[in-house]
């Protein structure tokens, strides 16, 4: 036994430091906690202040020789449509009453209107027969003046095909 145990007390003096003034190394690991932290928040200030400037550079424009491209606006073409009057849907009542509509085609250009002048009466046949069947109460308030803007243009849309309108204006509208 005494042999084991001067076994172990050699096996301890060689583990021991040789020198006394030497930090132990358990001491070591929190230097580098200390100094990985450190690296980790400059990491992540550098981040933050080179994201913000990018932001920066891409959000105000950056090199300064992009121009802004200006759309090209083409005036807007319309065409007058002759004056519709049609006596509106009654639902049993003895009053009769009248619509009377001045309208106004939007084109998106004026090569259109060469297309489509020869295609007008069978636009006004669309609008006679639509606006016939209407009832005075589908044109209550705006929403019903909507609706019938919304109905129009999609049978202009089916009557002039593959031409196209862009919307349908009313100039006048009287419910008599």
């Amino acid at each position: 036994m005494a042999a084991a145990k001067a076994k172990q007390a050699e096996a301890e003096r060689d583990d021991a430091p040789e020198d006394e003034g030497e930090a132990p190394a358990a001491a070591s690991p929190p230097k580098k906690k200390f100094s990985l932290k450190m690296i980790i928040i400059a990491a992540a200030a550098l981040l933050v202040v080179g994201g913000g400037g990018a932001g920066a550079y891409f959000y105000f424009g950056g090199s300064g020789q992009d121009k802004p491209v200006q759309a090209e606006v083409k005036p807007a073409t319309f065409v007058d449509l002759p004056d519709v009057l049609v006596n509106l849907s009654n639902a049993g009542t003895d009053r009769t009453q009248y619509l009377k509509v001045k309208i106004v085609l939007e084109l998106p250009d004026a090569a259109g209107v060469g297309q489509i002048q020869p295609l007008m009466p069978r636009v006004m046949d669309a609008f006679q027969t639509y606006l016939r069947e209407l009832r005075p109460t589908d044109l209550d308030g705006s929403a019903g003046l909507y609706r019938l803007k919304e109905e129009l243009t999609r049978r202009v849309n089916v009557a002039v095909a593959p031409n196209k309108i862009t919307a349908v204006l009313f100039k006048e509208i009287v419910v008599q």
